[in-house]
């Protein structure tokens, strides 16, 4: 239940990173999902094979659905990929965004134009 809401949060969050850069939201929105649940995947899976190689018996008495200490961790961890890709876009957009002339200098120029004729 806590990663149904995690995953919406991220949702949201990218969107917002969307329409700020004037991105598609549900795009960036997916990206969050993907990344989520791609970490968990790798750390659920990383989880389950040290389990398997250290007490073989550990994975027959599995509790999916408690919170463990591992469960706890996978979604600190995935809420931390999520905040680090989500950083990384932002900075790659703000990079972007400084490279490309704005509106206001093409207006400028516009004018002055206008002007010499």
């Amino acid at each position: 239940m806590l990663s149904i809401f995690i995953l919406i949060g991220a949702y949201q969050y990218y969107g917002r990173l969307a329409e700020k850069f004037g991105k598609v939201k549900w795009q960036l929105g997916l990206l969050a999902i993907g990344v989520y649940l791609g970490t968990q995947i790798v750390l659920g899976m990383s989880y389950g094979v040290y389990l398997a190689s250290t007490d073989p018996d550990a994975a027959n008495n599995m509790n999916y659905t408690g919170f463990s200490a591992a469960n706890l961790v996978g979604w600190l961890l995935s809420l931390l990929a999520v905040w680090g890709v989500y950083l990384l876009l932002e900075q790659k957009y703000s990079k972007e965004n400084l490279k490309k002339p704005s509106m206001e200098i093409q207006k400028i120029g516009e004018a002055s134009e206008e002007l010499q004729k």
